[in-house]
């Protein structure tokens, strides 16, 4: 069997060529009526994107201004030092795509082509894009706290392997409170409420909204017509259909499956044309449960879930960092003992 790296690359020649300016698949599901408090996510792309599952302690000191190497903010970078211990999921190995802390915030960075982050605000503190989602993280509790966080700092465009970061990010707390983030004509736009659960990509959140009006899910039957295709409104719809519908789970493991198996129904298969601009498959799903700081992720090309206990690690300030490459096809099941200890921290 070819690694899944190497698999990646068979299905995508010519897809990196346009994949800046196209808007790839991705779909965000949050479900916060009852406890425990879940959320999945599909990660769609044309390539590999190198997923690590990395353990953060608390302590360490950031650089919001570097990405592999090279600077993408070259006045008034962001700098801090974590916080809070998390788990997430990183891509290219630059920065953070999805994940999870401590007190129970988690955050999903999706694509949007729409993104326009403006023009550089020196007065503030740049923050490159690919660590957006882990400066969130390392300093915020609650969505609350998140958003007067956010006040203080601008979102700068940052690139890797040929790709600039046009996203928008999702994040919700163990509380149920929901919030979506994007930069349109410069300026931050944000969505803040439990209403909130399900994100895609394009259009903005905002026209998203206005389509999902246009449905009519009032008496849902069998009959119902719902949209099939993996564009982004599709899935839009989609999600929140079935997630309206789902029933109050009985245990975590109701809420997990619950979640995913929404995930699943909006992920993109192998092949499926995006556009008419290459392949977007589904690389892999995740579920943060942010109850009881348990985290879930589903590789596409391997057989089973895996998950690890964030509260299971030493997350004390002078911890080593923990990594675990999901790309095994003998994991299954609970992770937590398998990470290893990182020779440094990626970021």
């Amino acid at each position: 069997m070819l690694r899944t790296k190497q698999r990646w690359m068979v299905v995508v020649v010519g897809a990196m060529i346009v994949a800046a300016s196209q808007s790839p698949a991705c779909t965000r599901v949050l479900w916060n009526k009852t406890e425990p408090v879940v959320a999945s996510r599909t990660m769609d792309w044309p390539e590999w994107t190198e997923p690590v599952l990395t353990v953060f302690p608390r302590g360490l000191e950031r650089d919001g201004g570097v990405a592999g190497g090279e600077v993408m903010v070259a006045e008034n970078a962001a700098k801090w030092t974590s916080k809070y211990g998390s788990l997430v999921t990183t891509i290219y190995g630059i920065g953070t795509a999805d994940g999870l802390n401590e007190k129970g915030l988690a955050a999903h960075m999706l694509y949007l082509n729409a993104t326009d982050f403006g023009s550089r605000d020196t007065a503030k503190p740049g923050l490159h894009a690919g660590l957006w989602a882990q400066y969130l993280l390392d300093n915020a509790a609650t969505v609350e706290e998140a958003l007067k966080l956010h006040e203080g700092i601008q979102v700068v465009m940052a690139s890797a392997r040929g790709h600039k970061t046009f996203v928008h990010l999702a994040i919700e707390d163990a509380s149920g409170d929901s919030a979506i983030i994007e930069y349109i004509d410069g300026k931050p736009v944000i969505h803040r409420g439990r209403e909130y659960r399900v994100m895609t990509n394009d259009p903005t959140y905002d026209e998203q909204l206005a389509l999902l009006k246009e449905w009519d899910f009032t008496n849902p039957t069998s009959d119902t017509p719902l949209p099939g295709n993996v564009r982004p409104t599709d899935r839009f719809a989609r999600a929140s259909y079935y997630s309206a519908l789902l029933p109050d789970p009985k245990d975590e493991r109701e809420a997990v499956a619950g979640v995913l198996a929404i995930a699943r129904n909006v992920s993109v298969p192998f092949g499926a044309p995006y556009k008419g601009f290459g392949i977007y498959n589904t690389e892999y799903r995740t579920v943060v449960n942010l109850s009881d700081l348990r985290y879930y992720f589903e590789l596409t090309t391997a057989p089973n879930v895996i998950w690890a206990d964030l509260s299971k690690f030493d997350l004390e300030a002078g911890a080593p960092v923990q990594t675990l490459d999901p790309d095994d096809i003998g994991l299954s099941g609970n992770v937590t003992p398998q990470f290893k200890v990182a020779e440094k921290a990626p970021f």
